[in-house]
């Protein structure tokens, strides 16, 4: 019996071939960019908010932001990262608008279903930490909240937090220094 070679099958469109055809207007390569990357782009939105019902919007908001400015993405590769820097921006974005819009008396401060931002399945003293993280995100301003969970929860180098920031090194370590601050005297028990 003869074995028979068999090609591989190809791995699909790559980024760049993806992002060239959105920018061409092909309708597929914008589809193939969503479905591609709906579900990093809605964790981390997810996570950044705290809220489905915010994330969901954040979602919408950065892939319309994304094929609006899909041709002034240089490295058509970074593709993933590029939207992931979409994301934060706009999450930094929209939680200063919501607690402007919370102190104004417009809208309802929200607490953080930590059931569903943490999983029951890590373990024990990771619930505790990203329980204390998010009890405390409300009380943070936007900027020291981002880097906190970008740092805590996404477990992001200190670079890659101001790359996605477009903040300096030197004000990123100055946020996370404030919002851990902050979260020690939380969890200390002590109150501000």
């Amino acid at each position: 019996m003869k074995l028979r070679a068999v090609a591989p099958s190809s791995p699909g469109p790559t980024d760049a071939d993806l992002a060239v055809a959105a920018i061409a207007g092909e309708r597929w390569g914008q589809e193939a960019i969503f479905r591609k990357y709906a579900r990093l782009v809605n964790g981390l939105s997810f996570r950044l908010m705290g809220s489905r019902a915010d994330a969901d919007d954040l979602s919408q908001d950065v892939f319309v932001q994304a094929f609006q400015s899909l041709q002034r993405l240089e490295n058509h590769q970074s593709l993933s990262s590029w939207l992931c820097s979409i994301t934060v921006r706009t999450a930094h974005k929209r939680i200063r608008r919501l607690r402007l819009m919370t102190r104004l008396g417009l809208r309802r401060s929200e607490a953080v279903n930590f059931d569903a931002v943490v999983s029951n399945t890590a373990p024990t003293e990771v619930q505790v930490e990203l329980r204390g993280v998010y009890a405390i995100l409300h009380e943070l301003p936007a900027e020291d909240r981002m880097a906190l969970v970008l740092r805590r929860v996404e477990g992001m180098a200190i670079g890659e937090i101001a790359a996605h920031l477009e903040r300096s090194v030197a004000t990123v370590k100055r946020r996370l220094k404030s919002a851990e601050a902050h979260l020690a005297r939380r969890l200390g028990g002590v109150h501000d």
